[in-house]
């Protein structure tokens, strides 16, 4: 009997594999496999407050060579001959560590998207390896296995591992060559492993130091029975520990803030939904439909809403459980757990949108309040010093799988609006409103939301002397 060729032709397996992932993700992927090295030798990472501290990654990149080297414990050579260089984890290869990696293509796919000629050198407590993939291998579909030397001299100073990428596409090369590309991987690193360097975790690209943009919240504690706080809920879904926190991080935009768009798009950059898994960033500062934006009854967002921010940080040792897409950096929107948790980020969205919308009229009541408050980071927020723990109440189950879950809804100090009271908003040339600043206070750097006022009041008071 014939048989017919079933095999898969390894140049489309590796063109598939690498299409649908950006340049960018795809290094995060290899930061996230740097993380994974910690957790898997150290086993606990629930003991400090840094449990990340004394690790690092050191990313190098040029026209000519991309390489990332760590210290964080290195690839066990059991691991390296069984499943870390196959196309995908097999069957029964899951751990049971709080890491992001569920499939096992991150490593490969990251090379294979960069260049033909890769070395992957790594050293633990107890052995070393090193694996060379050049371009002879990639084209021949006969060859699925790599030939590991052991117990070669490392030139590594301790346990890890160095990934070295040479003969570069020609699209990497020009990307890595682009210093914009460069300063827009910082941020996206800054961004997306903030929470990991806050607890430890030193990252460089070519030799500059990553520092953390943190995301946080104003907190008047203690102003009174009313508090400009976030919205908080925690609790354990089907095996996943759930913390979400919506709040504002800055004063609420004024008219005149809302007619510099300038401005407004610089601010705006940190508002939105942060969604996080086991402290790897996957989401960051969403502003649409796939957070809750525009749904049921939240409004969309717009420019009204900057100074809203809101975070999930999702863990779990399971990570099948967690709402991850397969590049790890995405929600899967259809997750039941996403699903069930997204009902509670509308709930807190709405609280704030609500809240901007009132307060905006009141401008000078949100800033007695915050001339009283404190901006406290996501992490920070949980010390039992800054917790509200008082206030906390316990949420009633509506998922036998949801355990011990609490809720604060803030009490926000909005003002008390007349039913008769509507708003006046209109626009008119800069030039113009200048000349009528001029004229009524002359000065023209006054605000031309004041100019209106006093145009209205000019008015009004004519208006009564005539009647």
């Amino acid at each position: 009997m014939d048989n017919a060729k079933a095999y898969p032709a390894k140049a489309f397996f590796v063109s598939m594999l690498t299409r649908d992932i950006d340049l960018s993700d795809a290094i995060l992927d290899l930061l996230d496999n740097c993380v994974d090295g910690i957790i898997r030798s150290t086993n606990n990472l629930t003991g400090s407050d840094m449990p990340y501290e004394g690790y690092f990654a050191k990313i190098n990149l040029n026209g000519e060579v991309f390489s990332i080297e760590d210290n964080c414990g290195g690839i066990p050579l059991e691991i390296a001959k069984e499943y870390a260089f196959r196309m995908g984890r097999p069957e029964g290869h899951i751990r049971d560590l709080p890491t992001v990696g569920l499939y096992g293509i991150g490593m490969k796919r990251a090379i294979f998207k960069m260049g033909q000629d890769s070395t992957i050198t790594s050293i633990t407590d107890n052995d070393s390896f090193k694996v060379h993939i050049d371009k002879e291998w990639l084209e021949n579909d006969n060859q699925w296995e790599l030939p590991i030397e052991t117990n070669q001299d490392v030139t590594l100073n301790a346990p890890g591992t160095l990934i070295k990428v040479t003969n570069l596409y020609e699209g990497i090369t020009e990307e890595f060559n682009d210093s914009t590309y460069v300063n827009n991987l910082k941020k996206l690193i800054s961004n997306h492993y903030s929470f990991i360097i806050n607890k430890g975790f030193k990252v460089y690209i070519n030799e500059s130091e990553i520092k953390p943009h943190n995301i946080l919240f104003i907190y008047s504690h203690d102003h009174d029975e009313k508090s400009i706080s976030p919205y908080i809920y925690q609790g354990e879904i089907d095996g996943v520990k759930v913390d979400l926190k919506v709040g504002i991080y800055r004063e609420t935009p004024t008219d005149d803030d809302l007619d510099n768009e300038q401005k407004i798009k610089r601010t705006s950059e940190d508002s939105g939904w942060t969604i996080i898994c086991n402290d790897r960033v996957v989401l960051y500062n969403d502003k649409t439909l796939l957070t809750g934006w525009g749904e049921a009854t939240v409004p969309n967002f717009h420019n009204q809403f900057i100074g809203i921010t809101g975070v999930v940080h999702f863990k779990s040792d399971d990570v099948s459980k967690l709402p991850l897409t397969t590049t790890k950096r995405g929600v899967d929107g259809s997750s039941k757990l996403y699903i069930y948790v997204k009902k509670y980020m509308r709930e807190g969205t709405k609280i704030f949108t609500s809240y901007t919308n009132q307060i905006k009229k009141e401008i000078k009541i949100e800033k007695e309040y915050l001339d009283n408050s404190k901006k406290i980071s996501f992490e920070d927020f949980n010390k039992e010093e800054n917790f509200p723990r008082e206030k906390m109440k316990a949420v009633r189950n509506t998922t036998k799988n949801e355990i011990n879950a609490v809720r604060l809804k803030p009490n926000l100090p909005v003002p008390k609006i007349s039913s008769t009271t509507k708003t006046i908003h209109f626009l008119k040339e800069e030039e113009e409103i200048n000349i009528v600043s001029k004229y009524l206070f002359e000065d023209i750097d006054r605000p031309a939301s004041e100019v209106g006022i006093e145009c209205f009041n000019v008015i009004l008071k004519q208006a009564k002397r005539e009647i």
